[in-house]
This record gives C-alpha cells, structure tokens and sequence, in this order.
C-alpha cells in the first residue's frame, strides 16, 4: 500500500474549520481504523481582532492550535498549503494543488464546505469547495488532464463520494453521540478562535447545534452533511 494512501481526505480553508464541521466523525473514522488526513488550504493568517498579533506570529499559532487538534482526533498527518487567508482564488493553479492531494493520497471518501450554502458565507469556503468539487471530477479522475503530475507519480484517481459540511441541503447525519466530547476537546485546541467566536459555553453551545442537526433520527447528537456519490 501507498505509504500516503488515506481512506478520507479532509480540505478545509482555514484550521478549525474541520473541527467545527467534522471532528465528530472524525473521530469515529480514526476509531475504527480509517485513515484520515487534512489538507487546509490557508493557515487563518486573518482571523483575529488583536491588533498586536502579525500575520507571521498568527500562522505559527493556528498551525500548532490545527496540528494539536488533528493529533488529538488520530488523524494520519496535516498538510498546509499556505496560501493567503482571504486571497483563495478559483484558479488553474489551486485546482492542480488540489488535484496533486487527491493523486497523492488516494482518499475514497472527501469531506469540505459546501459551496452553495446560500446567505452569509466566507468566500474562502465557497472557493475551497467549488475548486475541490471540480478537482474531484473530472480533473483528479482524468489521465490527460495534468500529464505532468504523472511524471510526478501521481497517476489519475476516482473518489468515491463528497461530503460538504455546513450545508442547507442535509441528506447524511453522522451519529456523533460517543464521540462528542472528542469534537469539544478538539475544538478547544484552538484558542485563538474560540477567544474570537465570543462563545461563553462551547460545550452547551456546540451541544445545542449537534442536537438540532439529529433531529428526527434515533440518536442524539449528529453532525450533517450533504453527501454525493462522485461520477464513475
């Protein structure tokens, strides 16, 4: 087996956004033996009102905060593409990097933002999740659609299905009930966000959002997403 072969590849925009969206799963995915790996596209270099932290000292802590949460949950390893919080483009480019990832570990299963959540929604997130929609099919599947990545030994690959988390439109809820003090404790790894978000009790407040999100199933506490079958 490839050394970096994954079963499930995460593509965030920012870190925490995995831990927000899916860290409940997560942590039943890597319970049960799968593979999991992040890719996060920006390292947050943006997200905070103190005006005494620089981008730079800001990439430091929210990588650290993201590689602690991921440890924590089991995930196989983080890689951080680096580009500019805020600045994500839907490019020829950010959709080979992307593409490069998919060829490279292999996943079945891929999880990221949806892109079509209507209403108030970070661009960063909407950019991640068209590009990584396009990425899946057909470039990621198609041998001439990047033949220099096959020089680089990636050769083409079929996903099997997406998941978008935060979506309007649920059809998959993730029973997260056994796992949901492991979504809390991963959440809690990044301070600087959780100190942003002004959220007084994250366990009552993310416990609220998870119960709502099962409603109508025979758990207690889900995690929802809208899941799609990718094309053959």
């Amino acid at each position: 087996m490839n050394d970096a072969h994954a079963d499930i590849m995460i593509i965030s925009a920012h870190p925490d956004d995995a831990e927000f969206g899916a860290a409940g799963t997560v942590a039943k995915w890597t319970g049960d033996g799968k593979a999991v790996i992040y890719v996060v596209c920006t390292s947050g270099d943006k997200g905070t009102s103190d005006r005494g932290l620089t981008s730079e000292r800001l990439i430091e802590i929210r990588e650290r905060e993201q590689r602690a949460a991921a440890d924590l949950l089991g995930v196989k390893d983080v890689v951080f593409l680096r580009y500019r919080d805020q600045e994500l483009e839907e490019t020829p480019d950010f959709r080979k990097e992307i593409v490069r990832q998919i060829r490279r570990f292999r996943p079945g299963t891929i999880v990221t933002s949806d892109p079509y959540r209507r209403y108030i929604w970070h661009r960063d997130h909407r950019i991640v999740g068209q590009v990584t929609l396009d990425a899946v099919f057909p470039y990621a599947r198609d041998y001439l659609a990047y033949p220099d990545l096959i020089e680089e030994g990636l050769d083409p690959h079929k996903v099997s299905e997406i998941l978008f988390y935060a979506a309007d439109d649920i059809n998959f809820r993730s029973d997260i009930t056994d796992t949901f003090e492991t979504k809390v404790a991963a959440l809690r790894c990044h301070e600087s966000q959780i100190r942003e978000f002004g959220i007084d009790n994250l366990e009552s407040w993310l416990r609220k959002r998870c119960r709502q999100m099962a409603e109508g199933e025979p758990f207690d506490l889900a995690e929802a997403f809208y899941r799609v079958k990718a094309p053959a």
